[in-house]
Formats: C-alpha cells, structure tokens, sequence
C-alpha cells in the first residue's frame, strides 16, 4: 500500500531544502581536488563516532530504551556525538522512535512501512505528520534535561562548529569527506533501518510487524540492522542474537563493562516472543 499524494501532511519545506542541499554537496567528493587518504580517514572515523557511539548506542539503546546504564558525563558524551550525526534534534530523534515501537506498521508509525519504501525511507521527514502531536508524551523523561535541551535546539549550530574545526585542521577536503560525504551515508545508514529493515532479510521472531534482520544494513550501522531481533526484544541493548548477527555496538557496550562505564545492562529473554 502507498501512501495517495492528495492525502500527505502538509511538507517541511526547511527539511526538504537540507535533505537536498545535503545530497549536492556529497557530490563535491566528486571533484579530485577534495579528496585525500587523511579526509576520508576523518570521514570513516567521524561515522563510527556518530553513528555507533551516538545514533546506535546514545539516541537508541540508552536515550530510547533505556538498555543500560552509564555515569551522565558519558551519556551526554554520548548525545553530543549522536547530535553531531545532523539526524534531526535529540528529543524529536527519541519521540518519533519510540512511536514507532507503539504503532509498528501501523497508521500512528511515523514511519509506516506499510505506505511504501520511499515514505518509510526518507519522505516521512519532509512532512509534519500527525504524531508530532504525541512527542511531549513521549520525551517526558529527557524534555526537561538541560544538556538535552541544549543538543535539541543548536544540533545545527554544532555541526557548523564541526565543519569550522575540519577546515582548520585540513581545509575543504576535509569539510566535504567529514561533514557532507559522512552526513549523507550516516543518513542514508539510519534511513535503511526503517525502510530496508522491513522489507528486506529474514524474520527469527514473530513479532506481529514487517521488521526484519538485515545483514547489510547491520554492517551499515553498527549492529542497527537486526531490526526484527529488537522489535522481540526492544529493551535489550544487544541486538546481533546469533553468533553471525555482528553489532559492532555491542561490542562497545561490553567494552565499556569491562572498565565499569556501563551498569544495569537489559538483555533478551528467549521466552519473551516466539522464535520462527
């Protein structure tokens, strides 16, 4: 089913022009003169920053869920990086995703696979849709923190901070490689949980939704992509359940066990849904 074009809320033009003006100056990769080994380097070190450690660990397993457990220092850490991501505001970020997990594939699901890969894909972030409504609900928990706060209304100005560092220390390759280029693959990352992750791969789990577990998109994410294990287990923080299933993420969880950085870690419980 997709969704009629007569029936789409009204567009988020502010979102629609960064979404496209983010796509064309990818492009600028394009030219030899910005590229080098050293940017790109940046650029593969500042995805794992942001998407592992900030959009996969912070904004989903710890702000989202609430899988773990960690000293404030480090979970502020961990919302600055998944701030410097540019997937939208923290508090929004948190709202939207735990509306999906309410409503999965269903007509509140923000992102409704069930109305076509494009819209579940990216085009749900063009329009002010209904559940916007929900968010304070939703955010009770994190609306009201000031480092919150603080990501939520200048994630923008952040990233220009970022962008005016890159160029200092290595001029527009580095702009171009560790902002625009590791912007739109980080994006695109993210994106493909909520559309490829129902639609493609296989299911372990009946979970009464699309959700799938999808290799290339775990790879791409960290650990993200075994999205019909966590719609099983949605409060574990790890999501690789078979020993194939890598999550990069969880690696770094243990990690942080190790040095005692991370308490109160939430796990699956086989007895929770029903394995296919």
């Amino acid at each position: 089913m997709t969704i009629a074009t007569s029936h789409l809320p009204r567009p988020r033009w502010n979102v629609i022009f960064f979404t496209g003006a983010l796509h064309l100056t990818a492009l600028l990769a394009l030219f030899p003169s910005n590229f080098s080994w050293a940017a790109v380097g940046v650029a593969v070190f500042l995805h794992w920053m942001t998407i592992s450690l900030g959009i996969s660990l912070g904004f989903h397993r710890l702000a989202s869920h609430r899988s773990l457990q960690t000293p404030k220092l480090l979970e502020y850490f961990l919302i600055f990086c998944g701030t410097l991501a540019g997937q939208g505001a923290v508090i929004g970020w948190v709202g939207y995703h735990r509306a999906h997990h309410l409503h999965t594939d269903k007509q509140a699901d923000p992102h409704n696979s069930n109305q076509g890969f494009w819209w579940s894909h990216i085009s749900w972030l063009m329009h002010d849709i209904p559940t916007k409504t929900q968010l304070p609900r939703l955010t009770k928990d994190i609306a009201n923190d000031p480092f919150y706060q603080f990501c939520h209304n200048h994630y923008i100005t952040m990233q220009i901070g970022l962008g005016i560092l890159l160029y200092l220390l290595g001029g527009l390759p580095f702009v171009v490689w560790g902002i625009f280029v590791r912007l739109f693959v980080g994006f695109h990352s993210t994106c493909f949980v909520n559309s490829a992750c129902h639609k493609f791969g296989y299911q372990t789990y009946d979970t009464g939704d699309r959700s799938t577990n999808c290799w290339w998109v775990a790879l791409l994410t960290y650990g993200e992509g075994w999205h019909n294990n966590h719609h099983a287990f949605e409060h574990s923080a790890r999501h690789g359940l078979r020993w194939w299933e890598v999550d990069i993420t969880w690696i770094a969880i243990r990690l942080l066990q190790v040095f005692r950085l991370v308490t109160k870690v939430r796990l699956h419980r086989t007895e929770v849904g029903q394995a296919r």
